[in-house]
């Protein structure tokens, strides 16, 4: 048997994970788009290694008309596995947002101003990220999501 990776979940975590995931995705399409006080949209992306089709529930903060940022946090010590899928294959995002048909997206990681500017907003509207940033040795990736009209 392979042991874990260092910062990365063990079986049990991964199997919650992906239960937690199907009844969040479920629960979003059905219209109903929030997760503990956040808005939870669904994230389209193609897995890096193996190209398949993946959808991951994240929560995501809207900035302006037809764009949503999300950050890349899960914990640990790695960034989640959709951030290094959007990442690798940016031309493949999609999203689902509450109870709508889904649209491509073009993901762009924002840094320095734009980025402190961004996650003092997203601070402010869920302080958690702020804690989970503090026990963190990794800085967070904030993403843009801009919608096709946007583009």
């Amino acid at each position: 048997m392979a042991s874990k990776q260092s910062g990365t979940p063990g079986a049990f975590s991964r199997w919650m994970q992906r239960t937690m995931n199907t009844r969040m995705t479920a629960k979003i399409r059905r219209g109903k788009g929030t997760f503990a006080g956040m808005n939870v949209l669904i994230l389209h992306t193609v897995g890096q290694r193996s190209g398949q089709h993946r959808e991951s529930p994240v929560s995501y903060f809207a900035d302006g008309d037809n764009a949503w940022l999300i950050v890349a946090s899960g914990g640990g010590s790695r960034n989640p596995d959709w951030y290094g899928n959007l990442m690798a294959h940016p031309e493949h995002a999609a999203i689902e947002l509450p109870g709508r048909e889904g649209q491509p997206v073009a993901p762009l990681r924002l840094a320095g101003d734009e980025r402190a500017q961004a996650w003092q907003r997203i601070t402010t509207a869920s302080p958690r990220y702020d804690k989970y940033q503090r026990k963190s040795e990794r800085e967070y990736p904030v993403v843009r999501l801009s919608g096709s009209a946007a583009r």
